[in-house]
């Protein structure tokens, strides 16, 4: 009995500790989030290695419906609108999908966040698709890799690389239309505290608006705290897109008294090579 005791100890502990083995993933997951707009994009997708194998056209076919990765589908998170190939997108959740092929490829943007298969695959849920043209890459990659580049305001890159293959999703975003109702919306506030002068001046002078309107922000941005050193150091910036020379110098100069009272070096510096333009 008590030996048949011991043997079924034994083997309930062997279970256990082979059930809590835990070993590398063969294609690792990765999860990305990139602030873009006024909101982020989060994407989700598994890592395979090329590990020898020939890739497109082979491992992954041409002209069928690839979950672009391994394992889990790949998904994207977005947390605000954005267009693709000319569709506005929701926020929400989608799934990204490819059909490679030699000369171009379709990616798709599904309600399906699940396809691991193109079995399961169901083209009525496509919100939309995009021809996109595979760029060759000097270096070879080993491990398939997802990536954002070319980051800006209002557009952004989502870069498919794997082998010796580059395909480019571009991505944009409506923002001067929020930004401009938002803006409008907020001056509009009978509490002048509440006015973002100090941002819709910035908005503005950084996005070729009116320079004359962001200069008179700035000036109030500035009356709400005189100690300021960078609203003067941008008010100075201002100045001198308008051509007002001896205003610039002006604001610049106080901006660097203010930024040494507050020891901040950095401003300082800025503030002189801002003046080094305007002799």
């Amino acid at each position: 009995m008590r030996k048949t005791l011991l043997i079924g100890c034994l083997l309930a502990f062997a279970f256990t500790t082979e059930a809590q083995l835990k070993t590398p993933a063969p294609s690792s997951t990765q999860t990305i989030k990139q602030d873009f707009g006024l909101g982020s994009i989060e994407l989700s997708y598994s890592r395979p290695n090329i590990k020898g194998r020939k890739i497109y056209g082979d491992l992954v076919p041409f002209g069928k419906v690839w979950r672009t990765g391994a394992n889990a589908a790949t998904t994207l998170t977005f947390a605000d609108e954005v267009i693709i190939g000319g569709q506005k997108i929701p926020a929400g959740k989608y799934g990204l999908l490819t059909i490679p092929d030699k000369g171009s490829w379709t990616i798709i943007i599904s309600k399906q966040t699940d396809v691991t298969s193109p079995a399961a695959y169901k083209q009525e849920s496509d919100v939309v698709r995009v021809q996109a043209k595979p760029e060759s890459i000097k270096n070879k990659i080993e491990t398939f890799t997802m990536q954002f580049a070319n980051v800006k305001p209002t557009s952004i890159e989502l870069h498919i690389l794997w082998d010796k293959t580059d395909v480019i999703l571009p991505i944009t975003a409506d923002v001067e239309t929020k930004v401009m109702a938002k803006i409008d919306e907020l001056m509009k506030l009978e509490d002048k505290k509440s006015h973002p002068y100090f941002g819709a001046a910035m908005y503005y002078m950084d996005n070729g608006k009116d320079l004359n309107q962001a200069l008179e922000w700035f000036n109030k941005a500035s009356e709400q705290n005189p100690k300021a050193f960078w609203v003067l150091h941008q008010k100075a910036n201002c100045l001198a897109k308008l051509g007002k020379k001896q205003e610039a110098v002006e604001s610049a100069n106080k901006s660097i008294e203010l930024a040494k009272e507050a020891k901040n070096d950095d401003y300082v510096a800025l503030n002189q090579k801002l003046l080094a333009t305007l002799k």
